[in-house]
């Protein structure tokens, strides 16, 4: 049988389900691709070294992700683009079996088709939204709930609700974590009130963001980490510390005074998503 070489991925505008998307290579490099939407970056992926991890935030996801226990994870991931952590997980865990659920379909193909998705082993992309999909999963079945699904640069609110935290919480282990990528600027008005509502289904939290993301300085990403479990805090900490984000953990009393008056969101509720400003995506 004559093996197919890997199809050399092409640069430029590609319409997917949801619109349309720029997939730029970068000039640094050779084998780092980005997928872009009107203007905000969506996805890294480097198809040589599945462990380099060019946004900031989702560095701090593997931060979480490496302090688990030892060994291949059962991994869900709600938000799927060019698929950067099961692509990770896969490398750094092998034998884990990981579902990333992706509502646009054509992009789901493109990616296929240019960024290798086929040689990640053991990985499942159903075309499917954050709630039919999770609707979907057995009972107890995770270990790992990576929830990154944006909208351009804002979160879906159906997935910040207390009711879909109660789903989640269903699909993962006792012991499992749940990772949550929000994206928010001045006061940080969103970002607390996804804590108050993460915080009434998983009683272990934990927040890593940048110092100016944290002190809602400037617009951008701060990770939840969450569990029924214990969170490896000293770890956490000692890693957001000494990445190359110099980021900050919250958790303990410190985070409870961040979190503190915030009323969690439940389907139905009127909230205001954070958009970025112009200047941020450049």
């Amino acid at each position: 049988m004559v093996r197919r070489e890997p199809r050399e991925p092409m640069p430029g505008c590609y319409p997917v389900s949801f619109g349309e998307v720029d997939l730029l290579r970068d000039l640094d490099r050779p084998s780092g691709w980005v997928i872009s939407k009107d203007g905000v970056p969506q996805s890294y992926v480097d198809l040589e070294d599945p462990t380099y991890l060019d946004f900031e935030y989702v560095r701090l996801m593997a931060d979480v992700i490496d302090l688990m226990t030892e060994g291949p994870l059962d991994a869900v991931h709600i938000g799927g683009c060019a698929c950067t952590l099961p692509r990770y997980v896969a490398a750094t865990r092998p034998g884990s079996r990981q579902i990333v659920a992706e509502p646009d379909g054509d992009l789901v193909q493109l990616v296929r088709d240019h960024l290798r998705l086929k040689s990640v082993p053991r990985l499942k992309v159903r075309i499917a939204d954050g709630r039919s999909a999770t609707a979907g999963l057995h009972d107890s079945s995770a270990d790992l709930f990576v929830l990154d699904a944006f909208s351009g640069a804002t979160m879906p609110i159906d997935l910040a609700t207390g009711e879909y935290m109660g789903d989640v919480a269903r699909v993962l282990r006792p012991a499992g974590t749940l990772l949550v990528n929000i994206a928010d600027g001045k006061g940080l008005v969103f970002a607390r009130r996804v804590l108050a509502t993460i915080g009434g289904t998983f009683r272990h939290l934990a927040l890593l963001a940048e110092p100016g993301v944290l002190r809602g300085r400037r617009f951008g990403n701060l990770i939840v980490a969450a569990s029924r479990a214990e969170l490896p805090l000293a770890g956490l900490t000692r890693k957001a510390a000494g990445g190359l984000t110099q980021a900050r953990c919250l958790h303990g009393e410190d985070l409870s005074r961040f979190v503190a008056g915030a009323p969690p969101l439940n389907d139905g509720d009127p909230v205001v998503v954070p958009v970025p400003p112009p200047a941020v995506f450049g």
